[in-house]
């Protein structure tokens, strides 16, 4: 049978170490279960959005997402025509429609709100295809 080895401290005491943080008193709170480590996700600041208003057709954009954040489309007003949601990752040199499974995706021929994408590729761009026929769009 093995023995344990016998482990002797040369004081009475262990030394004990602890991560530890301020709490809101200022006071040493020690990290454990009741009382995690604070943190916060940071995330880059959110682009200002892309708005106006159009009585004739036009290509609007770049707008450029935050990565891993949905993109929400607002159309309004009182038109006729089509609105198409367009990306690049060439800086705008060319741009595609989107799909989802092979088909058209984010095309548009009356007022929308709700969400029509979510970009995970830093560095792509989105714009609007505006093909107005009759009416305002905002």
């Amino acid at each position: 049978m093995l023995e344990k080895p016998q482990i002797s401290h040369p004081a009475s005491f262990v030394t004990s170490t602890a991560v530890g943080f301020a709490d809101r008193e200022g006071n040493l709170s020690v990290v454990s279960s009741s009382a995690p480590m604070p943190v916060v996700q940071a995330r880059p600041a959110t682009p200002a959005p892309m708005a106006g208003e159009t009585r004739t057709s036009l290509l609007a954009g770049p707008f450029v997402p935050l990565p891993g954040a949905s993109i929400h489309l607002q159309l309004t007003g009182t038109w006729t025509g089509s609105v198409m949601v367009m990306r690049s990752i060439d800086n705008g040199s060319s741009r595609q429609p989107l799909t989802a499974g092979g088909r058209p995706w984010g095309q548009f021929s009356a007022n929308v709100n709700e969400v029509v994408w979510e970009e995970g590729e830093a560095g792509a761009t989105f714009y609007l295809d505006i093909k107005i026929t009759s009416g305002s769009l905002n």
